[in-house]
């Protein structure tokens, strides 16, 4: 009875997706064992009856919630939609001149020309164009992003089992990443093939409103997502560097930068490696997903168009280079900044931050009760 007891508190809350330090693990083994140990004394018929794992939030905010409960995934979705909806919309303006400088390299020849260009011909107005599509799409895009990615993480690992999924963890945040990206940019891709047109073509729209019905009578419903797999080029190698390797980076930081356990740092000090784990984590998605992206601005741009069209006009050296300082610039700083809303908005509601110490196998957990 012990030992399956023990194994089920392992398949409600995984330790080593979470923990900080291998005291966690202690705990748990020092729980089980007092617990086997009190059987012949126990209420036979309470035996089976098994307490959820809660986290106390502070100052209740929201409540207890408890670990991978529907109440969790809210969180972490709601999470997904502040930090990805609101930094691609502050972000606007960069992403107004890299979309052109893909589209029109002649006239926008670099950064600071470009916006030159734009202030000159659209005025202050003209760099927020394309914001409500932006805000709306990359919202979609986030609640399904990091709400799934924490779902397909802990699916992964209870498949994978403790030991494996603490030893192949990089291969379960690839899977889990990438399942998401793939659900996500279903969300988003409506949404981006508008705003490119909007910001790159003057006069096609104002924004989403008269910009969508237009864009269907013109291409169609379908039209919509004519750039779907050029989009999932772009984000699914994007989002599997961006979550691996964020896991990855902060886990090296409270190991050989920060001299104390991630559980006894301040959630002042655990949001501030939760930004430049991220913003590290972003120069490496831009140079993988830019490629990807210069097609993504290419096709939506141009009816009718194909991948084909796009190497032919631009080259193999165009796609990988053409506005890649600006969107090193842009990424670096938006995945800082979303893994350090989604991780204050996880501290608000009384969760831990994402990523820590190196996971710890465990094995004393799953040794059988003595008869």
């Amino acid at each position: 009875m012990a030992f399956s007891d023990s194994c089920s508190r392992q398949s409600l809350i995984p330790s080593y997706l979470y923990s900080s330090s291998s005291s966690n693990n202690l705990l748990l083994n020092k729980l089980t064992s007092n617990r086997a140990a009190a059987a012949p004394f126990s209420n036979p018929s309470a035996e089976n009856v098994k307490s959820p794992v809660m986290i106390q939030a502070p100052n209740e905010p929201l409540g207890k919630i408890e670990m991978y409960s529907p109440q969790f995934y809210a969180a972490c979705t709601v999470g997904g939609i502040l930090s990805c909806g609101l930094t691609h919309m502050t972000v606007t303006p960069l992403d107004l001149v890299k979309c052109n400088m893909q589209i029109d390299p002649a006239k926008y020849k670099s950064i600071s020309s470009g916006f030159g260009v734009l202030l000159k011909e659209q005025g202050v107005r003209g760099f927020f164009r394309g914001w409500v599509p932006t805000l709306l799409g990359y919202s979609a895009q986030g609640a399904c992003k990091f709400g799934f990615y924490e779902f397909f993480k802990k699916y992964y690992s209870d498949i994978a089992g403790p030991e494996y999924a603490a030893k192949y963890k990089t291969l379960i945040y690839l899977a889990g990443s990438a399942s998401a990206e793939v659900i996500a940019d279903i969300a988003l891709c409506p949404f981006e093939a508008v705003k490119v047109r909007v910001q790159t073509q003057p006069g096609f729209a104002r924004g989403l409103g008269d910009g969508l019905p237009k864009f269907v009578r013109s291409e169609g419903a379908l039209g919509l997502y004519k750039g779907l797999v050029p989009l999932w080029g772009r984000q699914i190698p994007y989002t599997m560097m961006k979550f691996a390797s964020f896991e990855t980076i902060v886990e090296m930081l409270y190991k050989y930068a920060i001299p104390t356990p991630k559980d006894q740092c301040s959630k002042e000090l655990q949001l501030g490696v939760s930004f430049a784990g991220g913003y590290v984590a972003g120069v490496f998605c831009a140079i993988v997903s830019h490629p990807a992206d210069n097609l993504v601005s290419f096709l939506n741009n141009a009816k009718g168009a194909t991948v084909g069209d796009a190497v032919k006009k631009m080259g193999m050296m165009g796609l990988f280079t053409r506005g890649l300082p600006l969107r090193i610039v842009m990424i670096g700083t938006l995945t800082g900044a979303q893994w350090g809303i989604y991780d204050a908005f996880k501290v608000f509601v009384g969760l831990p931050t994402t990523g820590g110490a190196a996971p710890v196998a465990v094995a004393a957990d799953t040794e059988p009760a003595q008869a």
